[in-house]
């Protein structure tokens, strides 16, 4: 079931997997897509993974994605720090008075479950990124140039499809934010530093955007931080190896229910 949800002076769309209000004595998982991301770029992960832990979930697109409302204003370095504001905004609104969670990111997605587990743990029953970053390496600008240049030659057109007239707005913002000089010094390990909050932290061994620091970064921060590397896998492990990371999920989530 989609429903838009309203925060402030804007709405956004979420989709919720299951019965999230039926046991409020289980964690819901809650899934933040990657830059370019929405709902149906998540495709079958999201629902797989609810039933082999047998948790609803949702899942919601951010503002100026999918069917959410467009931007407003442009981007600055913080932008993913709104974006954990925002999210605090969507589960006050969605979520049950103290239910646990645990949140499932992808690439910014990711990003933003950490710094949401630094400033608000209150609930959160663990987290899961996957080909998060915490500071900008030469290889993540590196990748960007490419995918500019496929988007300007119009071979991401299934963008367009999903989010409609948001589209140019939508993947300039990311990717003119990413390589602006204001933004190579973007460094936000200190701020993810020292939770207990269980977390496993996920990325493919090819993936173009980032390299193996950014996983020692989170794990070097966190005390309870368990690294997964997927190999033979790029930027999109639950897509390009759905079934393996599925499994480790499961794994890591199960000893947490009991």
């Amino acid at each position: 079931m989609e429903k838009r949800i309203r925060i402030a002076n804007y709405a956004l769309n979420v989709l919720f997997i299951g019965n999230h209000q039926s046991d409020s004595n289980k964690p819901i998982l809650v899934f933040l897509h990657e830059a370019l991301g929405s709902i149906p770029q998540w495709k079958s992960f999201p629902t797989k993974l609810c039933q082999s832990v047998e948790l609803a979930g949702i899942i919601i697109e951010r503002r100026g994605h999918g069917k959410s409302d467009p931007l407003d204003a442009p981007r600055t370095n913080k932008y993913l720090h709104n974006y954990t504001f925002e999210l605090k905004e969507v589960l006050n609104e969605v979520l049950p008075l103290n239910q646990s969670f645990i949140l499932v990111g992808h690439s910014d997605g990711g990003t933003i479950a950490l710094l949401f587990a630094k400033l608000f743990p209150k609930n959160l029953l663990a987290l899961i990124t996957m080909a998060a970053h915490t500071f900008v390496e030469p290889e993540t600008i590196a990748g960007i140039e490419p995918t500019v240049l496929a988007y300007e030659q119009g071979k991401l057109i299934g963008l367009s499809r999903i989010h409609g007239d948001k589209t140019d707005h939508l993947f300039y913002a990311w990717a003119n934010t990413w390589r602006s000089v204001e933004f190579l010094n973007w460094d936000i390990r200190n701020e993810i530093s020292n939770h207990n909050i269980p977390t496993l932290v996920i990325q493919g061994t090819m993936d173009q955007f980032g390299t193996i620091k950014q996983v020692e970064s989170i794990t070097q921060q966190l005390k309870k931080a368990t690294a997964l590397l997927i190999p033979n896998c790029g930027h999109h492990p639950h897509l390009e190896k759905e079934t393996e990371v599925i499994q480790n999920i499961t794994e890591f989530i199960h000893p947490l229910l009991s």
